[in-house]
């Protein structure tokens, strides 16, 4: 008897001290506001120079035109598991003692830091990202994707279909490369809330792509704001609506700007143009995430 009372007093006890640090946590997960503490960081995945900027409108606009892009990924960490949303340039270009230029002459790439050390200077390992998401599988949202083997792929179910297609291995094989060695795969179909409670939620705006989605991202100081991903490419294609012409679905970027100008409007969010290097500027450098 009294040994079964001191198995009770000892579990009564075990049960307090788990429903303290559980408090304990999710009073460390929640502002004074209530809103779960979401960090986000921006890291460099390199820069494009778009040496024929005229493939950015279907029109003649920009003919004989260049621009520098800015090739941003990002790092969402959530009390509930940490996000990777895109994955910059490939990593095969870290090193090299000059950019690269496809045989095209289209784009001039590079970049200038590894995965690994950036991840580090925010105090993180590949390990640590359990999720991975990309806007879409374009060669610079993917680069250093297959070096996160162990996190799970968040992956609308076209854009699957798409990269793997027969099509893809033959016309872009440098495309299905980057991705085909992920084996924890999750897909999906249209919007997903990644964690469950509304701050880092996946919106399917498919035209770029068959499967290409943007990121809304609500934090509990900076408020919500939208990572467009490759819906807009720079600020005069969005303010004009001008749409590349190696678009998938021309109409179904129309219907996906309406869709985002809509959801941008109803959640008062702050939208971030992920190739524009005015965008990265605004991140925050030291401390170098958004909260």
């Amino acid at each position: 008897m009294k040994r079964t009372l001191l198995l009770l007093a000892i579990l009564g006890l075990v049960s307090c001290k788990q429903t303290k640090k559980e408090v304990a946590e999710n009073q460390a997960a929640a502002t004074d506001s209530g809103k779960v503490m979401v960090k986000l960081y921006a890291l460099d995945g390199g820069t494009v120079q778009v040496n024929q900027l005229e493939l950015f409108s279907q029109d003649t606009t920009y003919t004989g035109q260049s621009r520098v892009f800015a090739d941003a990924y990002y790092v969402i960490e959530h009390p509930k598991g940490t996000l990777m949303w895109d994955a910059g340039l490939p990593e095969s270009l870290v090193g090299l003692p000059e950019p690269y230029t496809d045989p095209s002459g289209a784009f001039t790439v590079s970049r200038s830091d590894s995965l690994a050390t950036q991840l580090a200077s925010i105090g993180l390992t590949v390990d640590d990202i359990e999720y991975l998401a990309l806007s879409h599988t374009h060669f610079d949202h993917s680069g250093h994707a297959e070096q996160l083997k162990n996190a799970t792929w968040l992956v609308q179910e076209t854009e699957y279909d798409f990269v793997t297609s027969e099509e893809v291995q033959k016309s872009n094989p440098e495309v299905y490369n980057a991705i085909d060695d992920l084996e924890n795969i999750r897909k999906i179909k249209g919007d997903y809330d990644v964690f469950g409670d509304g701050t880092v939620v996946m919106k399917y705006m498919p035209g770029h792509t068959p499967g290409h989605q943007v990121l809304f991202v609500d934090l509990a100081e900076h408020g919500p704001l939208l990572l467009s991903g490759d819906l807009y490419h720079f600020s005069e294609n969005r303010e004009f609506r001008r749409i590349p012409i190696f678009n998938h679905d021309v109409a179904q970027t129309i219907e996906s700007m309406d869709t985002f100008e809509a959801f941008a409007k109803e959640k008062n969010a702050k939208v971030y143009l992920q190739h524009s290097q005015e965008d990265f500027d605004k991140f925050p450098k030291t401390p170098n995430y958004l909260k």
